[in-house]
């Protein structure tokens, strides 16, 4: 007698394989290669089975002894099973479309070589909340890089609901995002693509950058603690990952080589020939220098600044548009940016108290590059005659904005290989990074990006920023008031007025 053999039934097949890749995961969870291959084959088993048998399990399930019976479960389940696996498969292959006008969440080929390269894990946490404007743009932003490496965790934290971590973290403010690996912590306030990747070049690296402040010369202070000190911007630069220290250049005989950053904050008293010979030996090798200068300051920094194509101009720059509402005209609230790897979505207005404006000679300069960061507006000016605090414009006197009030410079020739490439930043005003302004979310952004820009390795500064589509509009002291007019006064009217005529209408009818 022969017996007639029954080949496996596939849906059987399908199970067994779709079991095995759940063992499989539980197991050696790093090959997801091996769980892929085993769930999509019991993904196909077991659609085909479905397929391939749909007429029958209509026919059967049309039935009323099978409708409420174990068989019209089993279908059921077999119809889950298949919804299981595929959920399973998306949440670890899942696939991301850009459709944003300028790609802004595909990364940079430098964000990904970061990533690629990070040599342990990273946790990031986000003190945001859903109706703040930065939520939305961290989540899809950190979202990218997420995809890109599993060494990056990133958790979301609400600082009104839970207080207590925000405390914990000296979190003051919304919209900051807290990067931490090893012993290294480093946080952001922009989810800006640069800003992200700069964060975690930082916190991956067992070296800190070392900013250092130039003193002797009536600097503002690091450990001041009053409004004209920089004591809370020390901390700020602190919680960024930076080593901070101190310099007398009379003592030294040149600026240290493991300085990243030198910083000249207001000087109120001459600076002597043989330190700005140290300084400018220090940009020539390849250094970074920040240059912070008031009015009516005696620094003697002209002739250092003249090497590089920059001269002070005179007088104070008075702005009738682009200032404090309600302030003195000196108190500039600047809007008006240059796009740039340090202003690139800086959106917050900067508040320079009182400042001066910088002027560029292209032939003395003709070796670098220039970019005016940061101008006043077109009703600005720079005042030469401050007395007795009466200001008006003389066409004779005085110099007619817009007017650059903070410059970067870079040299344009490339520097040899594996040597690091000098960086210049130049603002007419130290006040605003002092400790009564530095938390003016526009002064710590600006002050922040600043010192970022020019600590960074080169390669980050290659990361071209991009163009975002949307750009928020803020409102200068007249035009607060042209939509406080319309809207408080003129749109009220406006619908109390038609409200009166419908009901004037309505009742002759």
């Amino acid at each position: 007698m022969e017996m007639t053999r029954h080949p496996l039934p596939i849906g059987a097949i399908g199970t067994g394989l779709a079991i095995a890749g759940v063992i499989a995961y539980s197991l050696v969870p790093d090959k997801l290669w091996l769980v892929t291959l085993l769930e999509g084959s019991a993904l196909a088993c077991l659609i085909w089975t479905f397929a391939t048998h749909f007429d029958q399990v209509k026919r059967f399930s049309s039935q009323r002894s099978t409708r409420m019976g174990a068989n019209s479960a089993l279908m059921v389940a077999l119809f889950v099973a298949i919804l299981a696996i595929v959920n399973f498969l998306a949440a670890r292959h899942s696939i991301r479309w850009d459709f944003s006008e300028n790609q802004n969440y595909t990364l940079a080929p430098e964000s990904y070589r970061v990533l690629r390269n990070l040599p342990r894990e990273i946790s990031v946490t986000v003190f945001t909340r859903e109706k703040d404007p930065g939520y939305q743009a961290y989540k899809e932003r950190l979202d990218s890089y997420r995809q890109a490496s599993p060494k990056l965790t990133v958790q979301f934290i609400d600082p009104e609901r839970q207080p207590k971590v925000a405390q914990n973290y000296g979190v003051t403010r919304t919209d900051v995002a807290i990067f931490e690996s090893g012993p290294q912590s480093v946080r952001i306030t922009s989810p800006a693509e640069v800003e992200i990747t700069g964060a975690l070049v930082r916190v991956s690296k067992d070296t800190k950058k070392r900013i250092v402040f130039l003193e002797g010369h009536g600097e503002r202070s690091l450990e001041d603690k009053d409004r004209g000190g920089m004591a809370l911007t020390r901390e700020v630069l602190e919680k960024q990952g930076y080593d901070i220290g101190t310099i007398t250049l009379l003592q030294e005989p040149a600026v240290p080589s493991n300085t990243d950053v030198l910083i000249v904050a207001g000087p109120r008293r001459a600076i002597t020939k043989e330190e700005k010979e140290r300084i400018q030996a220090y940009v020539a090798k390849g250094g970074h220098l920040l240059v912070l200068l008031d009015p009516d300051t005696q620094s003697s920094m002209d002739d250092l600044l003249k090497v590089w194509g920059m001269e002070l101009g005179p007088g104070v720059l008075v702005d009738l548009q682009d200032r404090l509402a309600q302030g003195d005209l000196t108190a500039l609230l600047v809007r008006t940016f240059t796009d740039h790897e340090i202003t690139h979505e800086l959106t917050a207005a900067v508040l320079f108290p009182l400042a001066r404006h910088l002027i560029f000679h292209e032939e003395q300069g003709k070796d670098w590059d220039y970019v005016p960061l940061a101008r006043t507006s077109p009703r600005s000016w720079a005042e030469t005659d401050m007395k007795g605090r009466v200001v008006s414009y003389d066409e004779k006197e005085d110099v007619q904005g817009p007017l650059a009030l903070a410059a970067a410079l870079t040299p344009k020739q490339a520097p040899e290989e594996g040597k690091p490439r000098s960086a210049i930043v130049v603002v007419g005003n130290s006040a605003f990074a002092s400790n009564g302004f530095i938390n003016f979310v526009g002064n710590s952004d600006f002050f922040q990006r600043t010192v970022g820009w020019l600590s960074e390795e080169r390669d980050l500064i290659s990361l071209t920023p991009k163009d975002p589509a949307v750009r928020p509009f803020t409102p200068n002291p007249l035009q607060e008031r042209i939509l406080l007019y319309v809207q408080v006064i003129f749109l009220p009217a406006m619908t109390v007025l038609c409200g009166l005529l419908v009901w004037r209408k309505r009742r002759r009818l």
